[in-house]
């Protein structure tokens, strides 16, 4: 999962997003203050071993 965090005088917005792609793409397009994050579960697939 990702997180677009963005910052406009008092306000915070959050966005979710499924894709890098996607996120990456809104973090570019959106202008003022912003952090992008990544979410891991520890259940996540790449912490799972055979």
């Amino acid at each position: 999962m990702w997180i677009l965090t963005a910052y406009e005088e008092n306000d915070i917005t959050m966005f979710e997003f499924e894709e890098e792609k996607e996120a990456r793409e809104s973090f570019k397009n959106y202008k003022g203050t912003k952090i992008l994050s990544h979410v891991i579960y520890f259940n996540d697939d790449i912490f799972v071993t055979s």
